[in-house]
């Protein structure tokens, strides 16, 4: 039934090689249906599936990983690096076609592994994490979803499959940050993501509807062909919308509230959300529709602002944070502020982002599973007031914390210095003045990075032990937490390795990625300047946080001056989006409510009191006696002989 389809290569696409049905790449459709199939299997065996279900959720990740390494391999063996499969007809209607297809090419496989191998590592972590709670296969269950959600939204040909992965994204995350439901702050976090996500789920939908309207199509190599066609104007309000949903997956700003409160769920699912998967897929979209970004220079702009504000945004209010899973989830903010800067420069920056992007979901795994094996010996504490002097009882823990607060940092030879730096260099590279705005904004946000997480880092593991009285004695986590963690920690290390040098090769051939078709401008500083001053910023934010807090930290909440203050209650964000947009919406609806229960209810309520009170006021004049009648008719008649001589008479015309 499956058939390859046979398209004419274009070029924003790169070419399509189409493989017969047989060949191993014609097979990628496992990497979806293997998840998806566990998550039914968990959730349909019910309890019967408690003991062994598990093992399930990991085994089919794992197997997708193999099969995705297998065709980035096969991949690499192919002359134009892509291969497009045609399922079947999805949709048909009128002149309305979609296929339900997929595509394979470079900027697919790196997701592909990124997903399933980072997911890998964070089921397995979370087999021993969820040990003790009843729920742990439905939670499996859960988890395998939301793979094979991501895995569709990255995989698919078009735009319409993009919104199915898309939303079947956010239906599992709000299924896993709300897992512990009994929990009123866990089910509140889970409807604040789910809420959040449709704002900016609503601007991708619109811009698909935009796509068929003005292009009469939705397929990826069409759409991008068809943008030349365009207006400017249509361009930008596409670019606008496709933004809105990159935003509200990504946790950007405006829509970055829900990020840090999705930490409610257990830590596996803050690793599986912050590092590899749905924080991922507002980039993933932008890197995809590069064509469209590419085309308006304004489009690019309000792109590279929100990366820069959301990326200073974040690291401003970390620094403030005392919960451990909340200054990483802000750091995540900011990490991905900087691939929206990428994205956002276009050329070759496009392909620096996806560079980061791999290297933040191997150190902020690290440092999210790190968190959870902290409270794991910490009775599920979570405020680095009360941690210090954790290193000398959670060596493996300590360890590998250490190598990811040095990746994250960006500190040579870690990965986040191969992949943050050089965006800090494009950003240089702009022509125009803004080159000043948004590099010294990313120089900034280095050395609060450097600042916040060295805080972390320092008040966690080093210093006088600040526990409260119920601990007394911290341990290490067993091996099926720590054997992860040892893998991850060597991703932070080695992956820097791998992004020496030029744009890795297999990158360059990524739908447009890896050049682009600008030319490199001279930037306003040298790039050996750039590299010192990235340096010299982050090594004294970190010197400067080792200073203040090596000796520990107050346990409790002191006074502070207005920018502190400010951070601790996230710049005021949230209090914006409570008087801009939730008291307007809810006095709305309330209105809304009363109109139509004093107004148009009160209106039909009315008419027909109307009809039944006059109709009984009519029924008594039918008493049944007859003399009655008589009058009724004798009293009709009068009134007709007055009218006939009040008309003889002339008083009536």
């Amino acid at each position: 039934m499956m058939e390859i389809l046979a398209k004419a290569p274009v070029e924003p696409v790169g070419d399509v090689t189409y493989a017969t049905a047989e060949g191993l790449l014609g097979s990628v459709w496992l990497l979806v249906a293997i998840p998806l199939v566990s998550a039914a299997v968990l959730l349909l065996l019910g309890r019967r599936a408690d003991r062994w279900g598990h093992w399930l959720g990991v085994a089919s990740v794992g197997v997708a990983f193999l099969l995705g390494l297998t065709y980035f391999f096969q991949l690499r063996g192919l002359e134009n690096r892509s291969v497009e499969l045609s399922l079947w007809d999805f949709i048909a209607v009128g002149d309305l076609r979609v296929d339900f297809g997929l595509l394979f090419d470079p900027l697919a496989a790196v997701f592909v592994l990124l997903i399933t191998g980072v997911g890998s590592l964070i089921h397995l972590y979370a087999v021993e994490y969820m040990a003790h709670d009843p729920g742990r296969r439905r939670f499996f269950a859960y988890f395998n979803l939301f793979v094979a959600a991501m895995l569709l939204l990255v995989l698919g040909n078009n735009y319409v499959m993009l919104f199915f992965g898309w939303e079947g994204v956010g239906l599992a995350s709000y299924l896993l940050i709300s897992f512990w439901y009994v929990r009123p702050a866990a089910a509140t976090a889970g409807k604040k993501a789910f809420l959040m996500n449709r704002v900016g789920d609503a601007g991708l939908l619109i811009g698909i509807f935009i796509m068929f309207a003005t292009l009469g199509t939705t397929q990826y190599d069409e759409v991008f062909t068809g943008v030349g066609s365009l207006t400017a104007t249509t361009v930008l309000l596409l670019g606008l919308l496709l933004l809105l949903g990159a935003a509200g997956k990504s946790g950007q700003f405006p829509l970055q509230a829900w990020l840090p409160d999705a930490m409610e769920g257990p830590t596996p699912v803050s690793a599986l959300i912050h590092a590899a998967t749905m924080v991922t897929a507002g980039v993933y979209l932008i890197a995809r529709s590069n064509p469209i970004f590419s085309a308006n220079s304004t489009l690019q702009l309000i792109v590279v602002s929100v990366g820069a504000l959301t990326l200073l945004l974040g690291a401003i209010i970390g620094m403030a944070k005392d919960d451990i899973k909340r200054v990483l989830a802000w750091s995540t903010v900011s990490q991905i502020g900087y691939m929206f800067l990428g994205v956002g420069l276009g050329g070759a920056a496009y392909a620096l982002a996806i560079v980061h992007l791999l290297a933040h979901g191997f150190f902020k795994a690290n440092m999210f599973l790190g968190a959870g094996s902290v409270m794991h010996g910490m009775k599920d504490q979570v405020d680095i007031r009360r941690f210090g002097g954790l290193a000398k009882y959670m060596k493996i823990t300590w360890l590998t914390f250490m190598a990811g607060w040095l990746a994250i940092i960006g500190l040579p030879p870690f990965s986040g210095f191969f992949s943050k730096e050089p965006i800090i260099v494009a950003a240089f590279e702009r022509d125009d003045w803004t080159a000043w705005l948004f590099g010294m904004a990313a120089l900034l946000g280095a050395g609060l990075t450097a600042f916040y997480m060295t805080r972390l880092f320092v008040l966690t593991f080093h210093g006088p032990a600040r526990w409260t009285e119920e601990i007394d004695h911290p341990h290490e986590s067993p091996k099926l937490m720590t054997i992860p963690l040892i893998l991850l920690a060597v991703g932070s290390i080695g992956a820097g390795a791998l992004m020496v040098g030029p744009v890795p090769e297999w990158l360059e051939a990524t739908a447009g990625l890896g050049g682009g078709s600008e030319a490199a401008h001279e930037t306003v500083l040298s790039h050996l300047a750039i590299t010192i001053l990235s340096i010299g910023v982050t090594v004294l934010g970190a010197g400067l946080a080792w200073f203040l807090f090596r000796r520990g930290t107050a346990t409790e909440p002191q006074p502070a001056g207005v920018l502190v203050t400010a951070a601790r209650k996230n710049l005021y964000t949230d209090a914006v989006n409570e008087t801009v947009f939730e008291k307007p919406g809810i006095f709305l609806t309330r209105a809304l409510v009363y109109l139509d229960n004093r107004g148009i209810d009160g209106l039909v309520n009315a008419l027909a009191a109307g009809v039944g009170g006059g109709s009984g006021r009519l029924r008594r004049l039918q008493t049944g006696f007859v003399r009655s009648y008589a009058t009724s008719i004798l009293a009709g008649a009068l009134l007709v002989v007055a009218a006939f001589l009040a008309v003889e008479a002339g008083w009536l015309v």
